[in-house]
C-alpha cells in the first residue's frame, strides 16, 4: 500500500504542481494518461470558481507530486480529473478515486463528470464501483504525430495573412470572444504559453478568420494544439490545414520530436484534417457521470501532507 502523504494546492502553486506531475506521466509513457501539462495551462485561460478550491495531491517523500485529483468547473458541468502515474496499482488507483470524490464532495460539488481512456479499465472500474454512469456518445479521440512526419506547408488563399500573437500584439487578442476579456492576462501567468506559437489568420479588412494555439513543453519534448478555430464565414478555404501546419513547423523547430491533437469522434472534418496531415489515432475516451461522496463515509488521508 502506497503511503504517499497528502497534501492540498490553490490557484497559482496547483498549476506549478499539476504541471510536475504531468510531466513526470509523459516522461514515464509517451501516451498513458488523458492529458499534458499544457492540457491544464489552457484551463486556466478563464477564470473560474474552482481557482480558489484548494486542489487534492499526493506526494512522495521527497516532495515530488506523484497522483492528484483536479476539480474542474466548467460552464455546463463540474470535472474530476484523477491524474495517476503509469504505473499506479488497482489498489492505488481505487484510493484516489475514493479520497477524491470525498473531497469534491467537502468542496460543495453534489455530482461531477469526467473522461476516461476506454481501455483503462481499473480506473473506470473504480467509478462505476461508486455509482457513476457510462455515456457512449461523448468520445474524444485522441492522436499523435512523429514531429519528423509533418507534411509540407499548404498554400494560403489569397486575402488571408498568418500572423503570430507577437506580431500583433496591440490588437485584441483573438480567443476574447470565446474565452473572455483575461485570456491572454491568464495565458501570460502559465509557463508554457508562448505568443510566437499562438498564430492568427486574419482577411482583407483585418477580421480574424482563423486560429490555432501551439504549446510546446520543453521537458517532455511534446507539442500540443489545443484550441483550434476557423471562423463560420471562412469555412472551406483551407485555412485550419494551412494554421495546422504552420504550427507543426514551428513546433518541430522549437524542439518537439512528439505532437498531440484531440477531436470529438462525431466531428467528421477534425477526423479528416487531422489524420489527412499525418496524426494517428492512439486512443479513445469515454464520458462517466456521478456523484461525490459523503466526506464523512470516506477513509482519511495518507499523512499531513507535504
Amino acid at each position: 500500500m502506497r503511503v504517499d502523504s497528502e497534501g492540498l494546492r490553490t490557484g497559482r502553486a496547483y498549476l506549478d504542481d499539476v504541471t510536475t506531475l504531468l510531466r513526470l506521466v509523459r516522461r514515464a509513457h509517451p501516451t498513458k494518461g488523458l492529458f499534458e501539462a499544457a492540457d491544464l495551462q489552457w484551463w486556466w485561460r478563464a477564470p473560474r470558481p474552482t481557482d480558489e478550491i484548494p486542489q487534492l495531491f499526493w506526494f512522495d517523500e521527497d516532495g515530488r507530486p506523484t497522483a492528484a485529483v483536479i476539480v474542474t468547473a466548467w460552464r455546463d458541468r463540474t470535472a474530476l480529473d484523477p491524474i495517476l502515474l503509469p504505473d499506479a496499482t488497482a489498489e492505488w488507483t481505487d484510493q484516489v478515486v475514493e479520497r477524491g470524490l470525498a473531497h469534491a464532495g467537502a468542496s460543495g460539488f453534489g455530482t461531477v463528470q469526467l473522461e476516461a481512456d476506454r481501455s483503462d479499465e481499473t480506473l473506470i472500474a473504480a467509478f462505476v464501483e461508486r455509482g457513476f454512469s457510462i455515456d457512449e456518445n461523448e468520445q474524444m479521440v485522441e492522436t499523435w504525430m512523429d514531429a519528423d512526419s509533418r507534411p509540407a506547408v499548404s498554400p494560403l488563399a489569397d486575402g488571408y495573412r498568418l500572423f503570430t500573437r507577437l506580431e500583433r500584439a496591440g490588437c485584441p487578442h483573438h480567443m476574447v470572444s470565446r474565452n473572455g476579456p483575461d485570456t491572454e492576462r491568464r495565458l501570460n501567468e502559465t509557463s508554457l504559453y508562448r505568443p510566437d506559437l499562438d498564430l492568427v489568420v486574419v482577411d482583407r479588412n483585418d477580421d480574424d478568420a482563423a486560429y490555432a494555439l501551439f504549446w510546446m513543453d520543453p521537458a517532455t519534448a511534446t507539442g500540443l494544439v489545443e484550441p483550434m478555430r476557423t471562423e463560420d464565414a471562412h469555412q472551406r478555404q483551407g485555412l485550419a490545414r494551412h494554421v495546422l501546419i504552420q504550427g507543426l513547423e514551428r513546433l518541430a523547430a522549437a524542439g518537439a520530436k512528439r505532437i498531440k491533437i484531440c477531436f470529438e469522434a462525431a466531428n467528421p472534418a477534425s477526423k479528416h484534417l487531422y489524420l489527412s496531415v499525418g496524426f494517428r489515432p492512439v486512443k479513445e475516451t469515454v464520458t462517466l457521470s456521478g456523484p461525490t461522496l459523503d466526506p464523512a463515509s470516506s477513509p482519511g488521508g495518507c499523512g499531513p501532507g507535504r
